[in-house]
């Protein structure tokens, strides 16, 4: 967006609460933040006619007063509707849609656009879109998109306070013979050059507690299927949980077993096999219950039943 005059803009609810530094750096996205940063300083942004700092937070009714800004734009580039997602749940407040493998939640290292500017390209209607919670690019299944602000602070409020129940389908090699395990871990997520790798850890003053329920649904001599519900949200969590307990998750090229991974790479299996299956709360305007589900991809199902 380039602006080459005085710009006056009314705040309404998709931007209150929300820091006018990042709402400056959301409006011009190819400014450099240090000169948003200046603009705001020098008392060229103004809040209702005075000078504000770069902590202020916006309310409903707010006149922004936003000066000149004239710089080079870039060519926009148009994501690629290749991956368009099922929608599983919508109302005033949330998006919900079932995230295709292979699909990064949002763009940033290399990749120009996730499922969030995906989204926003295919409802340009909706002024505000923002991703309450994130999965890993090669997992599939469901997530949550907030179409207010308000409804972005209470969704992930729920999460943070464990108030939202999440089930996954995982399939892991070997036969696993408990129809119902709870796992505590406690884990310690390191940046490596190839990103997160995560441990599980032993020392209690290192890393963070993970509990996973684990639910055997059906297996065969060399493959289990599990439901897992996840108690805390953890990176990596399954993942970790089960390459520990000696189950790697099928197709994990991280933490499982990367000569079985070849071999079911030839026999159909060409993904990490995870998906976000379930998901379940109260609807924090409505109160109503909310139970989400995401079919299995048939894909994965087809390759656990072969």
């Amino acid at each position: 967006m380039q602006n080459k005059q005085i710009q006056y803009i009314e705040i309404d609810d998709s931007s209150e609460d929300q820091r006018i530094d990042n709402f400056l750096f959301k409006l011009f996205k190819d400014v450099p933040k240090n000169h948003i940063f200046k603009i705001i300083r020098n008392g060229e942004v103004r809040v209702n006619k005075k000078r504000i700092k770069t902590l202020y937070k916006l309310k409903i009714n707010d006149v922004v007063r936003i000066p000149p800004i004239d710089f080079i734009e870039k060519k926009e580039k148009t994501p690629s509707t290749a991956f368009k997602p099922e929608i599983i749940f919508e109302d005033e407040w949330l998006l919900v849609v079932n995230k295709p493998n292979g699909l990064a939640v949002h763009g940033g290292s290399g990749i120009d656009f996730g499922l969030i500017e995906l989204m926003r390209h295919l409802n340009p209607e909706h002024r505000f879109l923002e991703l309450v919670h994130r999965i890993d690019k090669n997992t599939s299944g469901i997530i949550v998109i907030a179409k207010k602000r308000s409804a972005l602070r209470l969704m992930q409020e729920l999460f943070r306070n464990k108030k939202i129940k999440k089930n996954y389908l995982v399939a892991v090699k070997g036969n696993w013979d408990l129809q119902k395990k709870e796992v505590i871990l406690r884990l310690e997520k390191k940046q490596t050059p190839e990103g997160h790798h995560v441990n599980v850890v032993e020392d209690p003053l290192k890393g963070k507690l993970s509990k996973s329920i684990f639910y055997l649904v059906k297996k065969t001599p060399h493959k289990s299927l599990l439901s897992a519900q996840i108690i805390t949200g953890r990176t990596h969590q399954i993942r970790v949980q089960l390459a520990f307990l000696g189950f790697p998750v099928l197709g994990d090229d991280k933490y499982g077993d990367f000569a079985l991974n070849k071999k079911l790479h030839s026999s159909g299996l060409k993904r990490m096999f995870l998906h976000a299956h379930k998901l379940s709360f109260t609807h924090p305007f409505t109160e109503e219950k909310v139970e989400l589900v995401a079919d299995l991809p048939i894909e994965l199902g087809k390759f656990f039943d072969e």
